[in-house]
């Protein structure tokens, strides 16, 4: 469920407002406002506040990875050769337009990031030719995505 025990600004308007953009993010404000029977400017207000305050990180486009050309889609744990390697690397694979996310974990991997290549052998050359020839880069391991399950956003109440 969204928590908004760390955002005390944040009520039951906010959580419909933000429910309904989770659902449809193109939706006008207008029709946002209509359907939650309030003004307008109330809903640019709100959503202003809800962007200032961090709880919206911001709006986006989502692309279909395998419809624009990338069939391979890996998630790759890298391990680093010593642990002062790992801020630089990941300064590295951003770096890299084939690397979408990169995240600190925990456990044997430093970083574990997600790839998306035209096809296997572009998955090796990215791995091979990119990711292992930066400085303290120890191993790779990857795992190939056969398709995703489902995908969904943070829990709203």
């Amino acid at each position: 469920m969204l928590n908004t025990k760390n955002n005390e600004n944040t009520d039951y308007l906010d959580q419909e407002i933000i429910r309904k953009l989770s659902e449809n993010g193109r939706i006008p404000y207008s029709e946002l406002a209509k359907e939650l029977k309030v003004s307008n400017s109330l809903v640019h207000l709100r959503v202003k506040k809800l962007q200032e305050s961090g709880v919206i990180a911001g709006f986006s486009v989502k692309l279909n990875a395998k419809a624009n050309g990338f069939e391979t889609i890996t998630y790759t744990g890298i391990t680093t050769k010593e642990a002062r390697f790992a801020y630089s690397i990941a300064e590295q694979l951003k770096l890299i337009p084939e690397i979408v996310e990169c995240h600190w974990v925990s456990g044997k991997y430093a970083l574990f990031i997600k790839i998306v290549a035209a096809n296997n052998e572009e998955l090796r050359k990215i791995i091979y030719e990119q990711i292992h020839i930066i400085e303290g880069v120890g191993g790779t391991d990857s795992f190939i995505s056969f398709g995703s399950a489902f995908e969904k956003n943070l829990p709203i109440q």
